[in-house]
């Protein structure tokens, strides 16, 4: 079991001292923040940056995801920074403990640990027009700052579903995120609430301890093998003295992924049914009981909602101690889960694996714009939207790093995340140029791009592919995940086009 987030640290970290004033703030110190603090650095940003991040160490969402069995479906190789591999892998997918390893390691490598003021969360940010800079408010105090970079990412607020009677409850409960470590599982009655990725990791390491676990699905994932495996010695051997051989390894896995998969999930492939057959292969000789095997086995075409890979979670559920219960809930009591069947589930612990708030951003309503609205104002009559994933019309100087429409089902975020990086560093080359202070998306490019990707995004399988998934918006709007090949995103974001923006006032 990994260990208990507010024991990670062995030494107190002493407050980072927030400046009066800040050219550059950032928000967050995971993939996003961390890349963009070391790229700015690297352009001379060093001594005018701060990271704000709430927690106790740098992670983001791998500080975070704690639970046990955490491991990344994207290859090790390809989920990491390009400008800084990492050859001492030990597994082909990296489980949690090692990717935050990756990420403490990182930081201190470029010299940007100094730089995040730990346990300071972002409570609002208000662009002042007159003074052409963010007034900041912290848990820690206030500060301005000329830019603004979100860095907090898509997997950062566990959602929780509004289930009347949960506060009655008299068990413990939390969510995977959120992973209560204190709370030992050996012999209760767990109900597990959620199927998707967290879950499908965690289950299988519960059940071996749990006394009972009911598992409450709603809707069946379609899973398939875990192609992990340790890395062999050899291959770490390469990586080091030979660091091409890593390089190949990070193209092979990336080209592999938009010719394969990622072009079947963007075009809705009726090769999409090839890859059916194989999930209910792989389910049928998991699974003996055939009415097990109807309640997991979905309706919706593969890749509308997230495609899963697990070697232990199917034997998991076919334990004596494990019953999968496809009732609604209706309630909780204090002793346990009430189905729509009538019947009351008595469980002492209940855990969410029910995601994260996507696409209602709760850092959108604490970053008001130019008009006095928040971002969670603009957006609640379009959905969430960005150009390029990264800026908006009305915040001036305001960037977003894995924001709207910078999801990918395929291959890794973090190929996503460097290309905006690079654009923000390209405006602040042109301002640099220009002299001047001021970078804001015109409403015209803004509202382009935006048509082209909704428009691009309605053929996809996430759109079409017959499911209802954290992908789409309550109006049906796919505002997360990015409907085309990455490729074409990373040659459109990485370049800051001027043209594009209006730049104005004075350095």
């Amino acid at each position: 079991m990994t260990t208990p987030a507010a024991a990670r640290r062995p030494d107190p970290v002493l407050p980072h001292p927030l400046p009066a004033h800040i050219r550059i703030a950032i928000v967050g110190a995971g993939f996003s923040g961390l890349g963009t603090a070391i790229a700015l650095s690297n352009e001379g940003y060093g001594d005018n940056l701060i990271v704000l991040e709430r927690r106790s160490d740098v992670g983001g969402t791998w500080y975070d995801n704690s639970y046990p069995g955490c491991r990344c479906d994207v290859p090790s190789n390809l989920y990491s920074f390009s400008f800084a591999p990492n050859p001492y892998w030990t597994e082909t997918f990296s489980a949690q403990p090692e990717i935050e390893r990756y990420l403490q390691a990182t930081a201190r490598r470029f010299g940007v640990l100094d730089k995040v003021a730990f346990d300071t969360a972002l409570e609002r940010a208000t662009w002042d027009v007159d003074a052409a800079v963010w007034r900041i408010e912290t848990s820690r105090g206030s500060l301005s700052a000329d830019f603004l970079i979100n860095g907090g990412g898509l997997l950062s607020e566990p959602s929780l579903p509004d289930l009347p009677g949960a506060a009655t409850f008299a068990g413990t409960s939390f969510h995977s995120a959120q992973w209560n470590h204190g709370h030992d599982l050996t012999g209760r009655k767990v109900a597990i609430i959620g199927t998707g990725a967290s879950t499908i990791q965690f289950l299988p390491i519960v059940q071996r301890s749990a006394g009972h676990i009911t598992l409450f699905q709603r809707t069946p994932p379609w899973v398939f093998p875990h192609r992990n495996r340790p890395t062999k010695s050899l291959e770490r051997l390469a990586f080091r003295a030979l660091p091409w051989t890593q390089r190949i390894s990070r193209a092979r896995n990336y080209w592999l992924g938009e010719a394969t998969l990622g072009s079947l999930l963007i075009h809705n492939s009726a090769k999409l049914r090839r890859l059916e057959g194989l999930a209910k292969r792989y389910l049928a000789r998991q699974v003996a009981d055939p009415d097990l095997r109807a309640k997991l086995t979905p309706s919706y075409t593969p890749g509308c909602k997230r495609l899963l890979q697990s070697n232990d979670y199917y034997p998991a559920l076919q334990r004596p101690n494990v019953t999968v219960v496809t009732e609604k809930i209706i309630e909780l009591q204090p002793g346990g889960v009430v189905t729509a069947d009538g019947e009351l589930h008595e469980v002492d612990t209940v855990i969410y694996g029910t995601g994260f708030r996507v696409t209602t951003s709760p850092l959108a309503e604490k970053v008001v714009g130019a008009d006095g609205r928040s971002l969670k104002d603009h957006w609640a009559a379009t959905g969430m939207r960005a150009y390029c994933g990264t800026t908006i019309p009305g915040f001036p100087n305001y960037f977003m790093l894995a924001g709207p429409n910078t999801g990918i089902g395929h291959t890794s975020l973090v190929v996503m995340i460097e290309a905006q990086v690079a654009h923000v560093i390209g405006a602040l080359r042109a301002l640099k140029v220009r002299q001047a202070g001021v970078a804001e998306v015109r409403s015209d490019v803004f509202a382009q791009w935006n048509t082209a990707v909704q428009a691009r995004a309605a053929s996809t399988v996430w759109n079409s592919g017959g499911c209802s998934s954290w992908y789409l918006d309550d109006d049906g709007r796919n505002t997360t995940l990015w409907p085309d090949y990455t490729f074409r995103f990373i040659r459109r974001a990485r370049v800051f086009c001027p043209d594009d923006y209006v730049i104005s006032g004075a350095t």
